[in-house]
């Protein structure tokens, strides 16, 4: 049960918000620890090294007690970096039940586990009338690893009393992770959204996994416990239970590849706080270098080798869907051109990418373009020649040419090669992760299959409604469930440094290639 109707046509969303928590909400639970650590065998740690718990944030939860940890294994393992990827990296986890003493075992050697640290519990109450979740408390543990040593691989354990991977017996629950190099690297990344849980999510994610990524990047609509995707307390078929099945789904590539996430419409679980994203801190511990953590949890960056990557919560500048429209009050924005002037100027990063959930061009028949993204932040995209923008919210793929002033510069055809720093902007919508896919009014035109138009009729979401447009920027066009891989290749100074980027599809066929080139500083 929501708010009433008639008292939501007058409420905003944290007016809404207060409502239900006065109705539902009882005590909070609190847990965090932290630890010093000092070097381990291999070196594993630098001097002085340390363990700690994400910084806590409150949650309301009922009473309840814990049960013998020996029957309870933990599960829905997933990584994330901090501010430095070269040192810092948060391990998250989950239990189905309250347990005592939980902690990480971490070390160089899956025979070498000796270092055991505190996690911290957040715990994440759902109370019965909230969508249809019933009466749920959900627990979410947190370790933040830093001061590790870059370039190197770590074997972890995640426990509690009664349960410790360093058993013989446990050794199989040991997950791995791999922080990022000191210096310039070849490496590859992976990007989709609009995920969910579905048998397509499922495939991708195995897929994934063969394609050996530092990381991955999650344009958001992550697990769809929000069905509705509107922001709203009145939105109906909320179950927060999705997210159990859904972070036990993609364990398998999570515990071991740090798992990156914007935030996009289905994220924003309006129960849980004035935004939404009470929900989101619970679950995940992200780099805390955004414009704002209370109002935008899910806007960061990080640098991997030479590329720079930053998320951006455009639930912030939707038109199309305003629950969250103006929450920062121009901060994200005023935060992002600093970040990019600050990429630009560094002699250390080639390379800028940008994701984020709503599309800036896409001519999918659902949604198409966001007009709050093209009037607020393609211009400093185009300003700095940000080299690849990537979204989701569109469940397909489409990928637009060189983009300057919303008309094309350059025609980009399939194994063509963009130069960003002369030319303009290449976007690519990745939305096909597991959702049920949506349409096309174009052909579709994909590696194998190209079908070219001279144009496509579609629609650019603005403050008035809905737009058409007629538009000639819509290159490759594909309705299957895919993702994306990026091969980040760094040069010497002077030559030309790439980004090679393919579409694949769940089948593994690869349904499109380019390359991004970018002089080395």
């Amino acid at each position: 049960m929501g708010v009433p109707e008639k008292f939501a046509a007058r409420m905003n969303m944290a007016e809404q918000h207060e409502y239900l928590r006065t109705r539902f909400s009882r005590r909070t639970m609190i847990r965090g620890g932290a630890v010093t650590l000092g070097a381990v065998t291999g070196g594993a740690f630098v001097p002085g090294a340390t363990a700690q718990a994400a910084v806590p944030t409150q949650r309301t939860a009922p009473a309840t007690e814990t049960v013998d940890g020996a029957l309870v294994a933990p599960f829905g393992r997933h990584l994330a970096f901090g501010n430095d990827p070269r040192t810092e990296i948060t391990v998250s986890w989950q239990v189905p039940v309250a347990v005592q003493k939980p902690f990480i075992r971490v070390g160089a050697h899956p025979c070498d586990l000796s270092r055991k640290i505190p996690a911290e519990v957040r715990t994440l109450y759902t109370p019965a009338g909230v969508g249809a979740s019933g009466d749920h408390t959900q627990y979410y543990l947190h370790a933040k690893l830093t001061n590790l040593r870059p370039g190197k691989t770590y074997y972890y354990g995640v426990g509690h009393a009664g349960f410790d991977p360093a058993e013989r017996h446990l050794l199989g629950t040991l997950g791995t992770f791999t922080t990022a190099p000191a210096h310039k690297e070849p490496f590859t990344f992976t990007a989709f959204g609009d995920e969910g849980v579905s048998y397509h999510a499922l495939a991708n994610n195995s897929l994934l996994l063969g394609q050996n990524p530092a990381f991955h990047l999650h344009a958001g609509d992550i697990a769809y416990g929000d069905p509705a995707g509107a922001g709203k307390t009145t939105d109906t078929g909320f179950d927060s239970r999705v997210w159990d099945q859904f972070l036990y789904q993609t364990e398998s590539v999570a515990k071991q590849v740090p798992w990156m996430p914007a935030y996009g419409n289905h994220d924003m679980e309006a129960w849980y706080s004035p935004n939404g994203y009470g929900g989101e801190e619970a679950r995940w511990t992200l780099p805390d270098n955004g414009p704002d953590r209370t109002n935008l949890p899910g806007v960061y960056s990080f640098v991997y080798g030479n590329t720079a990557v930053i998320s951006l919560d455009a639930n912030d500048i939707s038109f199309e869907i305003p629950a969250n429209l103006g929450i920062s009050g121009g901060t994200q924005t005023k935060w992002l051109e600093a970040q990019l002037k600050k990429f630009r100027a560094s002699h250390d990063i080639d390379f800028v990418v940008v994701f984020f959930h709503h599309c800036a061009y896409c001519t999918s028949t659902a949604h198409a373009s966001e007009g709050g993204v093209r009037q607020e932040w393609v211009p400093l995209f185009e300003k700095y020649t940000v080299d690849l923008v990537i979204n989701g919210h569109n469940h397909q793929y489409e990928r637009t040419d060189v983009i300057k002033g919303d008309k094309v510069v350059k025609k980009l055809p399939i194994g063509g090669t963009a130069y960003p720093e002369s030319e303009g902007v290449v976007y690519v919508t990745a939305g096909a992760a597991g959702r049920s896919l949506y349409a096309f009014s174009a052909p579709l035109s994909y590696e194998g299959h190209e079908n070219e138009v001279e144009s496509v009729a579609s629609f650019i979401n603005v403050k008035e409604g809905k737009q058409n447009e007629t538009v000639a920027w819509s290159r490759v066009r594909y309705l299957d469930y895919s993702f994306l891989r990026v091969d980040v290749t760094p040069a010497a100074k002077g030559r030309y440094a790439t980004l090679k980027v393919r579409g694949i599809a769940e089948s593994g066929e690869q349904v499109d290639h380019f390359t991004v080139a970018r002089r080395a500083k």
